[in-house]
């Protein structure tokens, strides 16, 4: 990030002023796929993000490794009815949200991300994964007590997703190449906000590692 006001760079600044501490990743963690669908993977989509398809691979193995270690991997999925009825004032702000109506092809997973069996999913309607859904206390009745957030789009839906993590009691991570935007700036300024205040950002690789033992 730039130059804060004070001249400073800006982590230092930030840093100095006492944001930025550290979580980790709990003992019984989740891994949280935040609405990776094919209205973001497909280049002619209104919302295609240009990194989407690079953060799908290293949700795939981050996916691997998660149910490799015994821990839940949770789908999350933008779902309205045809015309919004249950989308409120998010689905007139947003206009492109109509690409998540009830059986649009751009609403579904790509074949790679299918969820398997074990895996669980949650329909939702509004940006974070714990509005107005039942993801809390699924996690909670699991003894799961940290998240790793993945997907898309890293300003929207992900940062809200932490945000909502972090006031659940959760600890909160997101793995820095395994989430994409439209575009890169404000990709940079979510990750920037979230390692100061939400969570802790790491690469996917850091994260895999410390699930099997062989990182921190």
């Amino acid at each position: 990030m730039s130059d804060s006001a004070t001249g400073r760079p800006l982590a230092d600044d930030y840093r100095e002023a006492g944001f930025g501490g550290r979580l980790g990743l709990g003992a019984r963690p989740a891994l949280l796929v935040v609405d990776l669908v094919r209205a973001y993977l497909d280049p002619g989509s209104p919302l295609f993000a240009p990194a989407a398809p690079a953060a799908l691979e290293r949700v795939v193995t981050l996916a691997e490794h998660a149910r490799a270690q015994g821990h839940p991997v949770v789908f999350t999925y933008v779902s309205y009815t045809p015309g919004g009825a249950d989308g409120g004032w998010f689905y007139r702000k947003v206009p492109a949200l109509r690409l998540f109506d009830e059986g649009s092809p751009l609403a579904l997973p790509p074949a790679e991300l299918v969820p398997r069996e074990g895996d669980l999913t949650v329909r939702k309607q509004y940006p974070s994964a714990f509005f107005g859904t039942s993801l809390a206390a699924t996690l909670h009745a699991q003894g799961v007590d940290s998240v790793v957030v993945t997907g898309v789009s890293t300003s929207g839906c992900v940062r809200a997703t932490v945000v909502d993590a972090l006031s659940h009691g959760f600890r909160a991570a997101v793995a820095a190449d395994a989430v994409a935007d439209r575009d890169p700036r404000p990709h940079d300024a979510a990750l920037f906000d979230i390692d100061a205040k939400y969570g802790d950002v790491r690469t996917g690789a850091d994260i895999a590692a410390a699930w099997t033992g062989s990182g921190s």
